[in-house]
C-alpha cells in the first residue's frame, strides 16, 4: 500500500530520506566511533524493513466524509509511531512497536483539522499533532494510556505555504506544516529570512518549532522561535484561538507565549505571522583555541555580557573536541561568528577578538579575514562560509551518523539545559560526574560525557551534554534500551536537582515530564490543566505530555514508562 504523504518518503526507522546515503567519509567516521566504543564489527548493521513489523488492524473506522484524509498504510503508521530520539531509534532497530497509531491523518486545510478534532472528541480518540516528527523527547509518540479507543497522528504536511508577505513590516503569514528548507526557499525571492536553523531544520516545521519553543540559529539575543512570533492561529476542540498581529503589547499575559511551548496539548497551530529579517550579506567567523576550559568559559561569559551579540558563540569542551575531531582534537574550542544585512563587521569582530586574547584564546588571523572576504564576495554558499558554517554543516549531518551505531549496540544521546554563570562550574562538574557514574552502573563499562554551549546569555549558558557508551557488546538492543533508561533518568534528576532546567530547547514531551513537574510550580501546572480542560474538554490532544487531562490518569508513558524493560 502506497503512503499518502505528498513529500519524499523519509526513513521510518531513523533520520533522513529513504534515498539518502552515507558518504564514504562518513562511514569511516562511524566505523572509527564504533571502534572507540568497543564495537568490534566493521560492517554497518542492516536497517529494519516494513515487512518485519506486524501492525494490528486499526481499532476504529474514520467517518466516510474524512476517508480520503486518513491513511493506514504500513509506511505511514510506522513513520508516525516514534520521533527521532535514541530510544525511538533503538526500538525501531529492535523491531519493537507497542503503540503504533491506528491512523495517520493528512488534513488538506483548516476545516479538515476542525472536522477531525470534532470526530475524535465524539469517539474518544486521542489525537497527536505531528509536524516533522523530529521530537527527541517522546513528543509525538502515540503512547497515550489505555483510556482511549484509538489514536490518530495528525500530520500537517499539506498546510505548507507562505500565504502572505508584508515586506514593509518584514513579516509573513506562514502555514504551520511548512518545512524549514521550503520556508526559506519561499522567502528568498522577497529578500527575507526567518533565520531559524535548529539541527532538525531539514525535517522540522514552523508549527513544531512554535509549540516546542525551539532554539535556533542564534547563540545570543534571538535564541528561541517564540521571539519571532507576531501572531498565531490555533484550532482547539472548543474553537479557534487567533491572537492579534502587533509589533508588541503590554496588555496582560501574552497569548502567543501561552501557545508557544504548549506541545500540542491545547490545540493545533495551523499558521502564524512571523517576524523576519533581511538576508545577511556581511559575515565574520573565527575558530578559537584555549589552553584550558575555565578560561574559555570566562571568555564566553565576557562575550555574552559585552553587548556584541555574536550570532555564533559555540564553546566545545575538551571531551567534545576529542569526540568530534574539531581543531587539534584536544583544546577547548570556541566557534565565534557575526552576521548582518546592514553593516560591515570588522569593528565587532575586532572587539570580540580583543576579549578572546584577554583570556588567552588563539586563532588564525588570516582565516578570520578570509571569512569576511568570502562573505563580501558572495563566493560561497551561506551555510559554508567560515568556521561557523563548517560547524553547522557537520552539526546537520550528525543524526545520520547515529542511527547505524545505535543498531550496532551503541548508546548515543544528548540532553541540554541552562544554568546561571555563578553555578556553572559546580553544575558542569557535578552533572558529568553523575552521568558518568550512571553509565558505569547501567552498562558495567565507562562511557564518555562531553559538553558544548549551544546558546549563551548575559546571566548564563545553555550547556548541551553528549554521552556515549557501549550498551551491549553482543548487540542486544533491549539491554541497550534498559541501560539508556537508567542513564536518562539519572540525567533528568541531576540536571533539575542541581538547579538547571529540564530543557532549554528540546521540549518536554513524555521523556522530560518528570523533570517538568519538578521545575514548574504545582499551582501553575494545575492552572495549565484547567486551561487545557477549557480548550480540550474531552482531553484528546497529546495525552501524557506536560499534564494529564482533567479526569484522566495518563502519567509517564513511552520510553521512560516504569513498565518498560
Amino acid at each position: 500500500m502506497k503512503s499518502k504523504s505528498a513529500r519524499p518518503l523519509r526513513r521510518f526507522w531513523g533520520w533522513g530520506l529513504e534515498s539518502d546515503e552515507l558518504l564514504p567519509t562518513e562511514i569511516a567516521i562511524i566505523q572509527g566511533m564504533m571502534a572507540r566504543l568497543g564495537i568490534a564489527r566493521r560492517t554497518l548493521p542492516t536497517p529494519p524493513t516494513e515487512s518485519e513489523f506486524s501492525l494490528p488492524a486499526p481499532r476504529i473506522t474514520p467517518p466516510s466524509s474524512l476517508e480520503d484524509t486518513f491513511s493506514d498504510t504500513p509506511h505511514d503508521r510506522l513513520s508516525h509511531a516514534y520521533g527521532k530520539s535514541f530510544a525511538d531509534a533503538v526500538r525501531m532497530w529492535n523491531r519493537d512497536l507497542p503503540n503504533p497509531p491506528d491512523w495517520v491523518a493528512f488534513p488538506p486545510d483548516e476545516q479538515a483539522v476542525i472536522d477531525i478534532l470534532d470526530w475524535a472528541g465524539r469517539e474518544n480518540v486521542a489525537v497527536v499533532p505531528y509536524g516533522g516528527g523530529s521530537s527527541v523527547c517522546g513528543g509525538v509518540e502515540p503512547a497515550v494510556g489505555s483510556s482511549y479507543r484509538a489514536t490518530v497522528s495528525l500530520d500537517l504536511e499539506r498546510l505548507n505555504y507562505v500565504v502572505e508577505v508584508d515586506r514593509a513590516s518584514r513579516s509573513a503569514r506562514i502555514q504551520a506544516g511548512i518545512l524549514g528548507p521550503d520556508l526559506e526557499r519561499d522567502l528568498r525571492p522577497h529578500g527575507l529570512t526567518l533565520r531559524h536553523y535548529p539541527q532538525s531544520f531539514q525535517f522540522s516545521t514552523l508549527g513544531g518549532w512554535i509549540v516546542t519553543r525551539a532554539g535556533g540559529h542564534y547563540a545570543t539575543l534571538h535564541t528561541h522561535i517564540d521571539e519571532f512570533v507576531q501572531s498565531v492561529r490555533m484550532i482547539t476542540p472548543a474553537g479557534v484561538v487567533e491572537t492579534r498581529r502587533l509589533p508588541g503589547s503590554g496588555a496582560g499575559p501574552d497569548p502567543n507565549q501561552f501557545i508557544a511551548g504548549s506541545e500540542g496539548v491545547l490545540g493545533v497551530v495551523t499558521e502564524a505571522w512571523m517576524r523576519l529579517q533581511d538576508r545577511p550579506t556581511f559575515r565574520a567567523s573565527a575558530s578559537i583555541r584555549f589552553s584550558g576550559f575555565a578560561a574559555a568559559v570566562n571568555c564566553v561569559r565576557a562575550l555574552a555580557q559585552s553587548g556584541l551579540n555574536p550570532t555564533n558563540c559555540r564553546l566545545l569542551d575538551p571531551a567534545e573536541v576529542a569526540w568530534t575531531g574539531v581543531g587539534d582534537g584536544r583544546s577547548p574550542t570556541l566557534v565565534l561568528g557575526f552576521e548582518s544585512a546592514d553593516h560591515e563587521l570588522r569593528p565587532w569582530m575586532k572587539r570580540a577578538l580583543e576579549l578572546v586574547r584577554d583570556f588567552g584564546g588563539e586563532y588564525d588571523t588570516a582565516a578570520v579575514e578570509r571569512s569576511m572576504q568570502a562573505a563580501a564576495s558572495g563566493a560561497d554558499d551561506e551555510h559554508r562560509r567560515g568556521a561557523a558554517g563548517a560547524w553547522r554543516d557537520a552539526f546537520i549531518r550528525m543524526p545520520y551518523w547515529r542511527d547505524p551505531m545505535v543498531g550496532a549496540g551503541a548508546i548515543l544521546d544528548t540532553f541540554e539545559t541552562a544554568i546561571t554563570w555563578d553555578r556553572f562550574d559546580d553544575f558542569y562538574g557535578g552533572v558529568r560526574e553523575d552521568v558518568e557514574a550512571a553509565i558505569l552502573q547501567a552498562t558495567g563499562r565507562p562511557g564518555s560525557v562531553s559538553c558544548r554551549f549551544t546558546h549563551v546569555y548575559p546571566d548564563g549558558p545553555a550547556p548541551y551534554f553528549t554521552y556515549s557508551a557501549l550498551g551491549s557488546p553482543d548487540g542486544d538492543l533491549a539491554s541497550s534500551l534498559a541501560a539508556w533508561r537508567e542513564i536518562k533518568l539519572a540525567a533528568n534528576e541531576t540536571v533539575t536537582g542541581r538547579g538547571g532546567t529540564i530543557t532549554h530547547h528540546h521540549a518536554v514531551g513524555r521523556d522530560h515530564r518528570s523533570g517538568y513537574e519538578h521545575e514548574a510550580p504545582p499551582l501553575f501546572r494545575e492552572a495549565l490543566a484547567a486551561a487545557k480542560a477549557r480548550l480540550d474538554p474531552r482531553g484528546i490532544l497529546n495525552p501524557g505530555v506536560l499534564v494529564d487531562p482533567v479526569g484522566r490518569s495518563v502519567g509517564i508513558t513511552g520510553a521512560l514508562a516504569p513498565h518498560n524493560p
